[in-house]
């Protein structure tokens, strides 16, 4: 975890916690494109996002995409579950085989230090805080922030960016 002495460059720099409460260095996902997503249950957006997501994952995991699903209580109480009701949710549900973290806030005193670092960018008409559920940051092989997307996005409308970061015709 990077110090307050040094400010952060890239995600990998961080260590977060698995749903389970395990230490999750993040550098482990060096070379790799990720798409980063504060994801709820009890949305209007869960069926549809989590599908796309699906989609998304199993069409592009082989050629390095990663998703990362941060479950969030903060957007009118919709993700009630305790990390194990919201990983067999999503597993059950939506096939989801992308990782499902422990659940943080992302906006607010508490906000995780990775969600810190996401908002950090020149993201324009955004502002700085999370605007709703499904928010979603897609990450560089390299660990850097190159797109933010408004919850309402569709997953599968940015298929040609994670391709283009991918490498990919």
């Amino acid at each position: 975890m990077a110090t307050q002495s040094t400010p952060p460059k890239s995600i990998h720099e961080f260590t977060v916690k698995d749903a389970k409460g395990n230490d999750v260095d993040l550098s482990i996902y060096k070379g790799k494109v990720l798409l980063i997503v504060n994801v709820a249950s009890q949305c209007v957006l869960t069926n549809s996002i989590y599908t796309e997501l699906t989609k998304l994952y199993e069409k592009y995991k082989d050629q390095g995409l990663e998703i990362l699903a941060f479950p969030c209580n903060q957007f009118g109480s919709q993700e009630p579950g305790t990390n194990e009701q919201i990983q067999e949710f999503a597993c059950t549900r939506f096939k989801a085989e992308y990782p499902i973290f422990d659940k943080i806030e992302v906006n607010g005193n508490n906000t995780a230090p990775l969600y810190k670092f996401l908002k950090l960018g020149k993201w324009g008409i955004f502002g700085d805080d999370i605007q709703w559920n499904f928010a979603k940051f897609l990450i560089d092989k390299t660990g850097h922030p190159v797109d933010r997307y408004y919850p309402t996005t569709s997953p599968l409308t940015i298929e040609r960016d994670i391709k283009q970061l991918l490498g990919l015709p």
